[in-house]
Formats: structure tokens, C-alpha cells, sequence
């Protein structure tokens, strides 16, 4: 493959009825933050354009980043938030008490990252088996006790874990589906890997609350589809599949978890699917003017955004940015948020701290750093987790300090 290729097809329907809908212009990878010495180097930047399918309603990018490139060193690690660890411990909870799981059955995680969920299945008894393709994350998986394949999960991997390992009674993708090009590939792996009444259990961000909220900066290199059920349902069942339950989760300012089963498993199908669908309809997502009207929404934040911090600059206003999740990369490229603007950016990561921000080089620092610099602004970047880091910044709060939101509309804190 290429660095890049152009989409000219859908990848759910394969109609060529794209019409461009969303344009961030040229952007680095949204995680490929850099070394000290990496600054010097020339960085690549790929367009960031988004398609809406007028044959089925699907949301696209319009150019796909060789994955090797996005993934061969991957620096988000999930556990290293103590909100995600506490959310996947509940699902894994819920999921062994719902579908009856015992010592000897398998729940393999596609996406697997550092194990943070498979963690919790391992603890309550599953046999378990993580699939990831970041080289320096499936290693540190396996540190930590996670059997762990490192590859780009296709159908001939799951047939090579079926072989060794028999079938799986659950797999799971979370935060992991709108990141795969070739989604016939997957799906077709995890029909392969799946006993006669297993479940695929999917988690992404809802297009909806995408929509509605203005949440742009999920929009970067890695998230190649933005999901609604309507498409979904269409496309699992030209797979002999079908999405039988969906339930809201709060994660990322607003997702959703899909449940699918074989098109014979033995589980009935809820209303939840045709409220969803019923929602998509009255909300139009399926009408392109919708996404027109998105994209000049987002066009009205930046002006509202950077009028704010321009006013705050010439009052000598000091600023520094808290979080730097992937999101980030967008959020700063679109807006012309630069080192100009932001003096630092405190991550609780450690594999981000010491290193500097895509494209923009703004340097990644501990948060102990607020308390040394004293900035009078935090700018959240990872604005879905405004409520924890608020709490937790509470000193700075009570030492005069503020805090700025960026989406869904600009707000001071």
C-alpha cells in the first residue's frame, strides 16, 4: 500500500454516490507525537476529508493512511485512564453475567491495546486473547499477563487462532471498528471465530452525538467511518449477521454499544435497534444537508474559539492545554493552535510526556507542571473528560485559574 489512497467507493454499500461533505485540509497522523530529535525531521501530512454516501448513508473518510504508518508505534495506551479501566471492568461484568460465560469460554479482543479489558474477563474466569497490531503495545499486553497475537486482525488470522485455540463464545472490538478499511475483511474473521452463539460486541462514538454536539475533533486519520445503526444493520446482514441490541454509553461524550449475533443465534431481537434507526431517521443523518450544516457549525466554533483566545493573548493572558489525546491533532490543525498560544500541554500519559504534538510541537509535560508554571488558562483538549479533570485540578481552580472548553461551543470554566 501507499502512504495514501483515495476513496472513491463506499466501503459499506461500494457505491460510488460520495459526496464530500467535510474538509480539515492537510493534517499530520493524529498520534504520531514526536521525539526532541524527531523535530527536525520532515513530518508527513495527509488530507483529512470527509464523504457522506447518498446510496446508504454511510460517513467516510475520503483518503485512507497506510495503517502501518498510524499503528506501528502506537503511544495511546488505555490504561493509563482510570475512567476507561473502571468502564471496562463493568462491561466485562456485564457481559459474563449476560451471556452466561464459565471457565472454559474464550473472549478474544480485537484492538486489544494494553489488555484493559481482558484484564477484568481474565479475573472473573474467561480464557482470553487479545489482537493487537501495535508491536510496542501487544508486547507490553504480554508483560503484563495478556496472551496477545500482534497483527492486523483478517480472516486468515482468525482461522490460524481458531485452529490453535477453538472458537470464541465473545468478541469484542471497542473504539476499534470505525479504525478498519477493509470492514467485509473483518467481519468476515469474526464470523469465523464465532461459536454458534457467540456475540460480536461492538463500542464507538454514536454519529449522532457527533452530529449534535460538534464533537469535529473525532474526525482524524484512525477513525475511517462514523457509525450509525441504519447502514450497519444493512451491511452485517449481507454477512448472515444482525444487530440484535444496542445500548447509549456515555464514553466520549457519547457512544454506543452494538451487540451482533449470527443471523441463527439464539438471541431475540430488541426494540433498542428500531428506536436507533427511528432516532437516525428524524434526526436526518441520512440527508446530506445535515452534514453541510455540521460543517458550517464547526466553521462558526473555530471563528468563536480563536476571537476568545486571541482576546486572552493580548491581555498577556498565559494558556497552557491539559490532555493530548489523538483528538487533539485535529482540534489544533483546524483552529491554528500553535506554541504561540499554548506554552505546554499536561498529559497524565507518561509514554506522551517529553514529547512534542504532531505537526504544531507544542511539548507534552507531566501535569505537574501547572503547579510549577502557573498558567492563568487551561484549554481542554480532552474536553470528554472536563468533569474528572476539573475535579482534579481543584488547587489550580482555587488559585485563580480557569479553564477554557473548546467543543461543543467555546466556553469559560
Amino acid at each position: 500500500m501507499k502512504k495514501i489512497k483515495k476513496v472513491n467507493y463506499c466501503r459499506l454499500c461500494k457505491s460510488r454516490k460520495l459526496v464530500k461533505v467535510l474538509d480539515f485540509g492537510r493534517t499530520p497522523p493524529a498520534n504520531s507525537f514526536l521525539t526532541r530529535s524527531q523535530l527536525r525531521k520532515k513530518e508527513d501530512f495527509f488530507p483529512l476529508v470527509v464523504s457522506f454516501c447518498s446510496n446508504c448513508g454511510f460517513l467516510t473518510l475520503g483518503h485512507i493512511v497506510d495503517p502501518k504508518i498510524l499503528y506501528s508505534n502506537y503511544v495511546y495506551v488505555s490504561s493509563t485512564s482510570p475512567i476507561f479501566i473502571k468502564h471496562f471492568e463493568d462491561l466485562a461484568n456485564s457481559v459474563y453475567s449476560r451471556f452466561k460465560l464459565g471457565k472454559e469460554s474464550l473472549v478474544i479482543d480485537i484492538g486489544s491495546n494494553d489488555g484493559i479489558l481482558l484484564k477484568p474477563f481474565k479475573k472473573l474466569g474467561a480464557k482470553i486473547l487479545g489482537i493487537e497490531p501495535a508491536t510496542n503495545i501487544s508486547k507490553l499486553a504480554r508483560k503484563n499477563g495478556i496472551p496477545t497475537v500482534s497483527a492486523f486482525f483478517k480472516e486468515k488470522v482468525a482461522k490460524r487462532i481458531v485452529a490453535q485455540k477453538g472458537k470464541a463464545k465473545i468478541v469484542t472490538a471497542t473504539n476499534l471498528f470505525t479504525h478498519i478499511d477493509d470492514l467485509d475483511e473483518v467481519v468476515r474473521g469474526v464470523k469465523k471465530l464465532l461459536t454458534d452463539d457467540g456475540v460480536f460486541i461492538i463500542e464507538v462514538y454514536y454519529l449522532v452525538d457527533l452530529l449534535e454536539k460538534r464533537y469535529f475533533d473525532l474526525i482524524y486519520h484512525e477513525h475511517l467511518s462514523y457509525l450509525s445503526i441504519l447502514p450497519l444493520d444493512k451491511f452485517f446482514k449481507t454477512h448472515g449477521m444482525k444487530i440484535f441490541d444496542v445500548t447509549r454509553i456515555p464514553v466520549h461524550g457519547g457512544s454506543i454499544r452494538i451487540f451482533v449475533k449470527p443471523i441463527t443465534g439464539p438471541y431475540h431481537t430488541h426494540k433498542s435497534v428500531t428506536v436507533f434507526i427511528n432516532l437516525e431517521k428524524e434526526k436526518k443523518l441520512f440527508d446530506v444537508a445535515t452534514y453541510k450544516r455540521f460543517a458550517d457549525n464547526v466553521k462558526a466554533n473555530k471563528l468563536e474559539l480563536i476571537k476568545l483566545l486571541k482576546k486572552l493573548k493580548r491581555q498577556n493572558k498565559s494558556i497552557a492545554g491539559y490532555g493530548a489525546p489523538a483528538k487533539s491533532t485535529t482540534l489544533l490543525h483546524y483552529f491554528g493552535i500553535g506554541k504561540e498560544v499554548l506554552d505546554f500541554i499536561a498529559d497524565d500519559s507518561p509514554y506522551k510526556q517529553g514529547l512534542f504534538t504532531p505537526g504544531t510541537h507544542i511539548p507534552v509535560v507531566s501535569p505537574v507542571q501547572i503547579y510549577k508554571k502557573k498558567p492563568d488558562y487551561l484549554f481542554l483538549l480532552a474536553w470528554n473528560f472536563a468533569d474528572s479533570i476539573v475535579k482534579m485540578q481543584r488547587a489550580f481552580a482555587a488559585d485563580g485559574g480557569r479553564f477554557i472548553i473548546p467543543v461543543p461551543k467555546p466556553r469559560l470554566f
